[in-house]
């Protein structure tokens, strides 16, 4: 942790967990009895309960998005640099509330959270949700905390997915939607590479059917299909301009297996440090809600009438580099509103590093959403 907490920072910050007793009907036709939801909060909820935001992780994020949870904390949230004072999710102004989803591993119910009919881990035992199910669960959340309507859900990838169910799904809950690098469904090579980093998981020798609690975690498969997955998040040019061709440390060509390649070094230490933090019954669960996500496919692909319920107002943000959801994903997600005479405002922002955009501190992509959120708070007199 910095010496100093910056001015715009939150600070440190607690989480907190609810738990809901009364059975959650999912999209599968399965349900969970009960169900705990880990999340963090940010500013001051106001006293009528108006200045609320949501904002909504991708795959491997968390609750935890911005401030520090100790001082040894070595790095801030996930999404410190959007988040706090002054910051375009300004804390001055918004309570700002992150849920951790159903089905990941860090506090809310998932595959390594205690079966109460049996005593033991999920595991693969743990049903299959979706993002549907995400949004119900946190509308159970956002009643619980006594929040009416949120001034706006935000997300990016597939946390703005999730932005955009809400719409669908809870249009009278939320005045604005801003879904940034998203999509409104996955390609069948986005489908292909969650599956590879799946069968990465599955076939390690440590995986046992998902029961490897009290065993080795399949490292080996879980450190590799965070591999697979971090070579989408990066644009080409990105890896040109961070690795090019450069050998690790200078040294000579191995001839051999070793590792002879900066960008070589620097996959494997992200697979390692992934393998630290997450599970890999949580990573598949999680990349199977990202396959079944269409909210067109209710419709008979018409994805204009998956919107047709919605009076909301929506911000859509692509990146020009961004090749796992490219910009003319969300240019289909605009057309879908236009056709529905919403009011949207779309931007394609230049930027070189890919689909990892999203999370960075990028000039002109904080100055849209920070104009488009002061424009909330004064209409909302916040």
């Amino acid at each position: 942790m910095p010496e100093t907490i910056p001015e715009d920072s939150v600070g440190l910050v607690e989480g907190a967990v609810e738990r809901f007793d009364e059975p959650l009907e999912l999209e599968s036709g399965e349900r969970l009895e009960r169900f705990e939801l880990a999340y963090e909060t940010y500013g001051t909820l106001n006293a009528d309960h108006s200045n609320a935001v949501l904002v909504c992780h991708a795959l491997s994020g968390d609750q935890h998005a911005a401030g520090y949870q100790s001082m040894e904390d070595r790095k801030p949230g996930w999404w410190d640099n959007m988040i706090g004072p002054g910051k375009p999710l300004d804390t001055r102004r918004f309570f700002v509330v992150c849920v951790n989803v159903l089905g990941s591993c860090k506090g809310s119910t998932g595959p390594a959270s205690t079966n109460p009919g049996t005593g033991e881990p999920y595991a693969l035992d743990f049903p299959i949700v979706t993002v549907k199910d995400w949004v119900a669960s946190q509308r159970r959340l956002m009643e619980r905390m006594g929040i009416a309507k949120w001034v706006a859900v935000v997300g990016g990838s597939l946390g703005g997915m999730q932005a955009l169910q809400w719409t669908i799904d809870y249009p009278d809950c939320l005045d604005a939607c801003l879904a940034i690098a998203a999509a409104p469904k996955l390609s069948a090579q986005n489908i292909a590479f969650n599956e590879v980093a799946r069968q990465a998981i599955m076939t390690d020798p440590e995986f046992h059917g998902g029961r490897y609690y009290e065993r080795d975690t399949p490292r080996r498969g879980l450190a590799l299909a965070r591999m697979i997955g971090h070579i989408t998040y990066l644009s080409e040019d990105a890896m040109r301009d961070k690795f090019g061709r450069d050998l690790r440390k200078g040294q000579p060509l191995s001839y051999g297996f070793d590792v002879d390649f900066e960008v070589e070094s620097y996959l494997r230490y992200q697979g390692r440090r992934f393998v630290d933090r997450f599970d890999a019954n949580s990573y598949l669960y999680l990349t199977k809600v990202l396959d079944y996500f269409d909210p067109a496919g209710a419709h008979d692909g018409d994805l204009s009438q998956a919107f047709a319920r919605s009076d909301n107002r929506f911000l859509v943000i692509a990146f020009s580099s961004d090749w796992r959801f490219s910009a003319e994903r969300s240019r289909e997600i605009t057309h879908a509103l236009y056709a529905n005479n919403l009011d949207v405002t779309f931007a394609e922002i230049e930027a070189p590093q890919g689909h990892d955009a999203f999370l960075l501190k990028i000039g002109p992509y904080h100055d849209m959403v920070r104009a488009y959120m002061d424009h909330l708070a004064r209409e909302w007199g916040l």
